[in-house]
């Protein structure tokens, strides 16, 4: 039984991967027009103590960050993720899609100054993926869908402890400790299911901002947050935790994830750019989105399945696990994030964002077409078992 929460999770997640794809678009002419200084210089404008785009970087981004804890733990209480039988394949899958482009980018990064950037392509960008499986319409089973969102839900999560672990700066314990301490006054608060929205809110403010300046990067304070906010529910009312997710979707596809693609996709193009397509970073992120995820996603469920771990999901044949395993190479949103914490020179920073843009339109391009040819045999070999046992019925 699909529950209401993930159907409207995944019509967001469609409007969403439209959104992102028209604004990244919108972002890229401006960067390259004649007002391109203006545009740029909108996310350097200062306020207060860190610029726009470091603002939606490392504060509304813990926002996207707090619904994905949500969403994460919402699959494990009472979705695909509930029991292992049905967790263990998307698991084992996305484990899969983040080991094996990590290996391939950093076989050839290996030793450089560019080998720190090995997360990039690891990450799924969930909006997008799920956007162009949208475009296949109803021929999509349901199991599929299901199958994407729990992968790329995992995905997520293995991106944020990659940050955790690799890409913090230099710790501050006075501060962590602060951060930690008002973790646990919140974690008290849910063991005595105090309900109380605000507490939560102000509560998780200030454990970002201690978090901020302890060298953790701020967002996993978003994550860390869901996990304390109640998810008992009364017979009036829904948990606190499901109204949280409810309330946060829309800001967060539809302004929050916009503003991050619009901040961190104006890259000029200049002449020459191409040869960077061709250094060790560039082919790295590029053949782990468009080679990685795929061969990952699909050997490392081919493994789980026929080992007995993992049942294949009903209506689904292996055709439409590679398939999905090419749109997880959709990275964008997840990969520039790692990106940007990833690498200190701009130089690099800007060519990783085009490999990723590259990486993640040849994935979204060719998985689409690679599902619908798919689709359009299991349609055609559909049609001839029904007209097969037909004609057997009335001869």
């Amino acid at each position: 039984m699909v529950t209401k929460v993930f159907k409207e999770f995944f019509s967001s997640e469609k409007a969403g991967g439209m959104i992102l794809l028209m604004v990244t678009a919108f972002s890229l002419l401006l960067a390259n027009s004649p007002i391109s200084e203006y545009y740029l210089h909108i996310w350097e404008f200062h306020m207060g103590p860190h610029t726009a785009g470091e603002w939606i970087n490392d504060g509304l981004m813990a926002i996207f960050f707090l619904l994905i804890g949500l969403e994460l733990k919402r699959e494990v209480q009472e979705g695909e993720l509930k029991s292992f039988k049905k967790a263990s394949l998307p698991i084992i899958a996305a484990f899969g899609g983040m080991i094996v482009p990590a290996t391939i980018y950093l076989f050839l990064n290996n030793g450089t100054p560019t080998a720190s950037g090995a997360g990039i392509p690891m990450a799924t960008d969930i909006a997008f993926a799920i956007g162009v499986l949208s475009l296949l319409g109803k021929r999509v089973p349901l199991s599929l869908k299901i199958f994407l969102t729990a992968l790329a839900v995992i995905d997520d999560l293995g991106a944020v402890v990659v940050i955790a672990v690799f890409y913090t700066a230099k710790i501050s314990f006075y501060n962590l400790s602060i951060s930690l301490l008002i973790y646990f006054a919140l974690f008290i608060f849910k063991y005595f299911n105090i309900r109380n929205g605000l507490l939560y809110i102000l509560g998780g403010i200030a454990m970002w901002y201690f978090m901020l300046n302890s060298g953790v990067h701020a967002t996993i304070a978003g994550v860390l947050l869901a996990f304390v906010i109640p998810e008992k529910s009364t017979s009036r009312r829904k948990s606190l935790s499901k109204q949280f997710e409810h309330f946060l979707h829309k800001p967060v596809t539809f302004l929050i994830l916009p503003l991050f693609a619009m901040s961190n996709t104006g890259i000029v193009i200049e002449s020459g750019m191409h040869k960077e397509l061709l250094n060790a970073s560039s082919l790295g992120i590029i053949l782990g989105l468009l080679i990685g995820k795929p061969v990952g996603i699909s050997l490392f469920s081919y493994i789980a399945v026929k080992s007995g771990v993992s049942n294949l999901p009903s209506k689904v044949s292996w055709g439409n696990i590679v398939g999905v395993g090419v749109l997880g190479g959709i990275g964008f949103t997840m990969s520039i994030f790692i990106t940007l914490l990833a690498f200190d020179k701009i130089e690099f920073e800007t060519n990783a964002k085009l490999a990723i843009l590259i990486g993640s339109l040849l994935s979204g391009t060719i998985g689409y077409i690679w599902l619908k040819t798919m689709f359009k045999k299991q349609t055609k070999k559909s049609r001839k078992v029904s007209k097969f046992h037909f004609n057997k019925h009335h001869k």
